[in-house]
């Protein structure tokens, strides 16, 4: 990566969030790079399409003068710093498909599905409301999900597996994925297909009555 990004996605990193001015100021005191706001945005920019920063926010001030957007790391940004997350969790899962019944399992899995359902705002109650927002959410945890209308009803479909590097070939976590859908949307869907299983995407079927 070029290396004023670098620097850029360290400061975002150690910070949590920054504006253009703080990251020229850091990237000055630590670097000894002078560099302008101009190019700095440029960089954020780049970052930005790279899907490493988060889209900026609007910093509210009291004082007038041209707006300044506060900068964070998206979760793939967060993610291209060494952790031990993905070890912790495939020791967790390990454990708890290994210790508990499977009863007991999917009780957890629907119980963690809808947690994290409720942090989707949904304003409507259209059924193709909720499938926008279950994409868009999807799409938000890097799984490059699309929805079209198909015979007799739509499909999800998600390219991605974020927790392939931890499933081991259960299904658990394609269970978990299917609730938190089906939370979002209000409608069980029908999986189809399943990249756990070797196939080239995850497929979910949602029936519209007719």
């Amino acid at each position: 990566m070029q290396e004023t990004r670098q620097h850029i996605l360290e400061i975002l990193f150690d910070k949590k969030q920054a504006t253009v001015d703080d990251i020229v100021e850091a990237l000055f005191q630590k670097w000894d790079k002078n560099i302008t706001a101009v190019t700095v945005r440029h960089h954020l920019n780049q970052l930005q399409r790279d899907g490493l920063i988060a889209d900026p926010e609007l910093l509210h001030r009291n004082v007038p003068g041209r707006p300044q957007y506060v900068y964070t790391l998206s979760e793939r940004g967060m993610n291209y710093f060494p952790n031990n997350y993905k070890n912790l969790a495939r020791a967790l899962l390990h454990r708890i498909q290994t210790t508990l019944p499977e009863d007991s399992i999917n009780v957890i899995m629907e119980g963690v599905a809808n947690d994290l359902a409720d942090a989707v705002q949904l304003n409507e109650q259209t059924l193709e409301y909720r499938l926008d927002a279950a994409v868009a959410y999807l799409n938000e945890h890097g799984y490059d999900a699309k929805v079209a209308p198909t015979q007799g009803g739509y499909v999800i479909k998600t390219h991605i597996c974020p927790y392939s590097d931890i499933t081991s070939g259960s299904q658990n976590l394609c269970h978990m994925d299917l609730r938190l859908i089906s939370s979002i949307i209000g409608v069980v869907p029908r999986m189809t297909t399943r990249i756990s299983d070797g196939d080239d995407l995850c497929t979910y079927f949602i029936p519209v009555d007719q």
